[in-house]
């Protein structure tokens, strides 16, 4: 079983930068993809982008292309989110979680963080 734990988040004036962290442990977690999703009050959960921790591979939602970047620290067993360039509309409860598929709906998700509040303040 994989286990994930989210940290970093806070509050942050638009235009700033945030980085965000997923301490991911447990079995073969280096066979599962770790994704990044957020969900705003009121809102569905959304998919920021996806890690294939094996490969480094990335892919990531069109709203977030060019400001935000996933990657990993094999050494950490961690993964990264770092957010530039974010706006108030970045405001969410931010989750990390794991499949062994790298997709972007979150229905495929069985694994994750407990979530970590980022707020930009405008």
């Amino acid at each position: 079983q994989v286990q994930l734990v989210e940290s970093g988040g806070g509050l942050v004036q638009a235009g700033g930068s945030l980085r965000l962290s997923c301490a991911v442990s447990g079995r073969a977690f280096s066979m599962y993809a770790i994704s990044w999703f957020r969900q705003a009050p009121g809102e569905e959960r959304e998919f920021v982008g996806s890690i294939r921790y094996s490969t480094g591979v990335t892919s990531y939602a069109d709203s977030v292309k060019g400001r935000f970047t996933i990657s990993r620290d094999n050494s950490k067993n961690t993964v990264y989110l770092q957010m530039n360039s974010v706006n108030p509309e970045d405001t969410a409860v931010y989750y990390c979680a794991a499949s062994r598929l790298m997709t972007a709906i979150s229905a495929n998700y069985n694994l994750w963080g407990q979530g970590t509040q980022v707020t930009v303040s405008s």
